[in-house]
């Protein structure tokens, strides 16, 4: 059978996770990989999940297995309403649906809002599951700088005057950036906020690290300054409860979420019941609080193994960010040096990262690493620092020679 010719337009256009491809190769044991974006599994609370399962399959069993509504269990709505507050969020129970997934928000999002070459600004770096959702709808993309303040909004503004017409939306990690770490400053935030008012456009705010801050001050989330419902927020309990349930929620003006249900509807019909239910329970007892404040004690201590194994093993003339939360830091080697072909000598050393490169729409800075710091054990992140280190030197005197 041949397949190509009957795919999509849409389909067509469609490009492999270059994450995904390279987890396949790092899952073997001897690695130790920095590549994917993975919680610890030392932070998923085995033993309170159980408790709490056993309690709704005792309690609430013949809700729990049934299909349920589209936009999700009503009650979970209301405490991701509550927890929302503390991002300095105003919204009712009403403004929320829960997703499968921070990557369903992104998905559905862009199917109800992008027409094929609607113009999308997003950060440079930027989240590869979020260009790969928006770009499936056929997109052209605009990329803008960052720098430690986050995406640099005077050169947004100068992008879009030089556009014939506005941008449709603009998508950000504003909080702890996958791939680089930081975080947009609040006065930026404000700014952010006013342009899509005085150019027409819609900000995607994606925030899946906010809750994992282990230094620095808490900053608003975009939403927050969002008089005009033109702010579509989403976040997950991937990171702070468990990635393989799948659930995460969004929060945006009524008449988008009437919309987004009803695309919801044609992708799952609801998302699944059974894990909502063990969410809840677990908030319910105020488990949730605690959980994070244990899981930002171990990262935070990861983390600070990280930069201090890279200011010990990493040659001179490399740099990385270094952030206050989430799980990644962003590192720069010498410009000479091509991270995606330093990459099978780095497997030679069993360590892998992600080449920096495909966070860009246009491929460029190839000089740059994603380096995950929340997976690997702390006696394997300094030795795959190190590891790391041995093969950078070995590139540099490759070039001087």
């Amino acid at each position: 059978m041949e397949w190509e010719s009957r795919y999509s337009e849409r389909a067509r256009g469609m490009k492999a996770s270059e994450i995904r491809e390279l987890l396949k190769l790092t899952q073997q044991p001897d690695i130790i990989s920095f590549a994917g974006g993975l919680p610890s599994p030392d932070s998923f609370p085995t033993v309170d999940i159980a408790e709490v399962t056993t309690h709704v399959m005792l309690t609430a069993a013949e809700e729990a297995l049934q299909y349920g509504t589209t936009d999700g269990y009503s009650r979970l709505r209301e405490y991701c309403s509550y927890w929302s507050k503390k991002e300095g969020i105003d919204s009712s129970p009403e403004d929320v649906v829960i997703t499968s997934g921070s990557q369903q928000t992104l998905d559905i999002t862009s199917k109800i809002l992008i027409d094929k070459n609607d113009m999308v600004i997003v950060e440079a770096p930027s989240y590869l599951g979020g260009l790969g959702a928006i770009r499936a709808y056929q997109a052209s993309f605009t990329a803008v700088k960052m720098d430690d303040d986050g995406m640099m909004i005077d050169q947004l503004e100068e992008t879009i005057k030089k556009m014939e017409t506005p941008p449709k939306m603009v998508y950000t990690v504003p909080t702890f950036q996958n791939p680089a770490g930081v975080t947009m400053v609040e006065k930026r935030r404000k700014q952010l906020v006013d342009l899509a008012h005085d150019y027409d456009f819609v900000i995607i705010e994606d925030n899946p690290y906010g809750d994992l801050r282990y230094s620095g001050t808490p900053v608003k989330a975009i939403k927050a300054f969002d008089d005009e419902g033109r702010v579509i927020y989403t976040s997950t309990f991937s990171k702070i409860f468990s990635p393989g349930m799948r659930l995460a929620w969004v929060i945006g003006d009524e008449p988008f979420i009437r919309k987004f249900i009803i695309a919801k509807q044609s992708t799952d019909l609801c998302t699944n019941s059974f894990v909502q239910r063990i969410l809840y329970e677990y908030c319910r007892r105020d488990l949730i609080e605690n959980h994070i404040n244990l899981i930002r004690e171990m990262y935070k201590e990861k983390r600070d193994i990280m930069l201090k194994s890279l200011e010990e093993y990493f040659p001179e003339g490399c740099s990385w960010t270094k952030p206050d939360g989430g799980l990644f830091l962003w590192a720069r080697v010498p410009e000479y040096i091509d991270t995606k072909n330093m990459m099978g000598e780095a497997i030679k050393e069993r360590v892998a990262y992600v080449q920096g490169a495909a966070f860009f729409v246009n491929g460029s800075e190839t000089n740059t690493m994603r380096l995950c710091f929340s997976y690997a054990s702390n006696e394997k992140i300094q030795e795959g620092i190190k590891r790391l280190g041995r093969v950078i030197e070995r590139e540099i005197k490759a070039h001087k020679a």
